[in-house]
Formats: C-alpha cells, sequence, structure tokens
C-alpha cells in the first residue's frame, strides 16, 4: 500500500523542482549567450575537440532554447535531457583538457538535468 504525497509534500517537491530548474537554466542560459555573442574564451574548447568554429554557435542556440524549454512543462524533460548532453560534453572537456575541478559545474548540471528529465519524463510531449 502506498501512501498518497501530502500536499506539504507535493509542495516541498515543487519548490525543489523550480530551484532546478532555475539554476540550470540561469547557468546554462548564461553560457549559451556568452557563446552567440561570440565571447572567445568560451569558444576555445570547440579547436581542441577538433569540432569546426561553427560548431560553438550551435552550441549556444541549443544552451539558449534549452532552458526555454524547461520552463514549457510538456518540453521540459526533452530540454533536460538536451541539455544533460551537453553538459557531458562539457564534463568530458573539462575532464581531459582543463583542471579536473573544473569539471565540476558541468557534472552537478548533469545530476540537476537527470533529475528533472526524471521527475519529468511523465508530461513528455502532453500539449
Amino acid at each position: 500500500m502506498t501512501v498518497p504525497p501530502t500536499e506539504k509534500h507535493s509542495r516541498a517537491e515543487g519548490i525543489v523542482l523550480w530551484i532546478a530548474i532555475a539554476l540550470v537554466a540561469a547557468y546554462v542560459g548564461a553560457g549559451g549567450i556568452a557563446k552567440l555573442a561570440g565571447v572567445p574564451y568560451v569558444h576555445s574548447s570547440f579547436p581542441k575537440l577538433g569540432l569546426p568554429p561553427w560548431f560553438g554557435y550551435f552550441i549556444g542556440v541549443c544552451e539558449v532554447l534549452g532552458p526555454i524549454g524547461l520552463l514549457i512543462r510538456p518540453l521540459r524533460a526533452l530540454a533536460a535531457l538536451g541539455i544533460a548532453i551537453i553538459m557531458i560534453g562539457a564534463t568530458y572537456y573539462h575532464s581531459v583538457h582543463t583542471p579536473v575541478f573544473q569539471a565540476i559545474p558541468a557534472a552537478v548540471l548533469t545530476i540537476l538535468c537527470g533529475f528533472l528529465f526524471v521527475r519529468s519524463r511523465s508530461d513528455i510531449l502532453k500539449l
């Protein structure tokens, strides 16, 4: 027998969900804006990985649209999954090409996106 969640428990879960969304959206969105603005530092990683210069702008578009998707309930799980894939790449890059501690933010964002995906997967494309 399962006990239905109390209103307080559901409210607490909702607060945690929105905190995770806010953290991911702010951090990833800011990175996306920097990539679209052509900030050289944020584009320096792509040539090291053998990727063409345009790929940084593509990731920038994804990093701007992903947080918008997090705010739209039917798209939230897919947006979280897409951002997680980008963050796995960022974790790899920072683990291999920079001091390993610089991979921590991307790893944390990957975990938060995993939480958002699991928590939101039942709403996928329910328009």
